[in-house]
């Protein structure tokens, strides 16, 4: 059997210009792996600040400096997983549900196959399609959901879909349980306060950011698995969860949020032997990046979820 491991080289005449995350090979290939990583670069549907359709371009860059040891769970990444960089699901920029379609289409068979995805976005809206595609295979899902804003609007100006509507949108289709889901972070300013008033009536649980502060993350990592613990599980990473202090290159940067090291601990401690079925960080806006702050950022949390998954499988 073929294992697919990190390699020297950072660029692939396949996927020319763009570098691996991690170095790992890019193949576009679901035999013999455990995980991919997948660009969506797709930015249509910002409200604010485009330019997050690079996002998946900042985050492989500034994956390089990853290694495959995490000393915290004390496992070594391809010791137990082995993993390629699929490269993007080709999207079309302008047409949002054009894009959508064929995100949802390109992930399908990843889910089929039982490979585990990492995907690097683009905006907010992708996860959408993305839970589309997972529910072809799972049926509805737990999300876990790390934010400042809880994207529950049920449309902007009139329209459906944007990078504010889509966890509205997967409860409305019936992609998600929000009975076994949960929001944590969440602490931006609303158009109304409905958003959270729909979540919360469909049975979705909220740690806001104010919460949160107040009773600290040991508190919420028992309250989040327990709430998640036997389903399976979508985590979908917004990295404006962080304060803008530590991701100033996104499109909706809020102050009041959360550290880097915070950010780790809560993704790594509370996906510890849960059943992931993937994951996707999303809002990296490298134009706006200094000094790479927030893709390191987010390479950073994907090293912590694949660290994760390693554990559970040596497990």
């Amino acid at each position: 059997m073929k294992k697919y491991h990190p390699v020297d080289s950072l660029q692939s005449p396949r996927f020319a210009g763009v570098s691996t995350f991690m170095r790992l090979p890019h193949v576009r290939t679901l035999e013999d792996v455990d995980f991919v990583v997948v660009g969506q670069p797709f930015d249509t549907a910002t409200t604010f600040r485009p330019g997050c359709r690079f996002g998946p371009r900042g985050i492989r860059e500034a994956s390089s400096i990853l290694k495959a040891y995490n000393p915290v769970l004390d496992v070594d990444l391809f010791e137990h997983l082995s993993g390629v960089d699929y490269g993007d699901i080709d999207i079309v920029p302008g047409y949002l549900e054009e894009s959508h379609t064929r995100i949802t289409e390109g992930m399908s068979p990843i889910f089929e196959s039982g490979v585990t995805p990492v995907i690097l976005g683009g905006d907010h809206s992708i996860t959408l399609p993305t839970l589309r595609a997972l529910h072809r295979h799972h049926g509805p899902v737990s999300l876990l959901h790390f934010d400042a804003h809880s994207d529950t609007s049920s449309d902007y100006f009139g329209k459906p879909y944007n990078h504010g509507t889509p966890f509205y949108w997967a409860m409305e289709e019936g992609l998600i349980d929000p009975t076994t889901s949960i929001q944590v972070g969440m602490r931006g300013h609303y158009y109304s306060k409905d958003c959270h008033d729909y979540a919360l009536g469909k049975g979705m649980e909220i740690i806001t950011g104010w919460e949160l502060h107040e009773i600290g993350i040991p508190a919420a990592i028992e309250r989040i698995r327990e709430r998640i613990k036997g389903t399976k599980v979508f985590l979908s990473f917004d990295i404006d969860f962080m304060d803008a202090a530590y991701a100033p290159g996104t499109g909706t940067p809020e102050i009041g949020g959360f550290t880097s090291y915070e950010a780790l601990r809560l993704v790594t401690e509370c996906c510890l032997d849960q059943n992931m079925l993937g994951m996707d960080l999303v809002e990296v806006l490298p134009d706006l990046d200094h000094a790479q702050i927030t893709a390191l950022a987010a390479a950073g949390v994907i090293h912590a979820f694949l660290s994760v998954l390693a554990k559970n499988k040596a497990a």
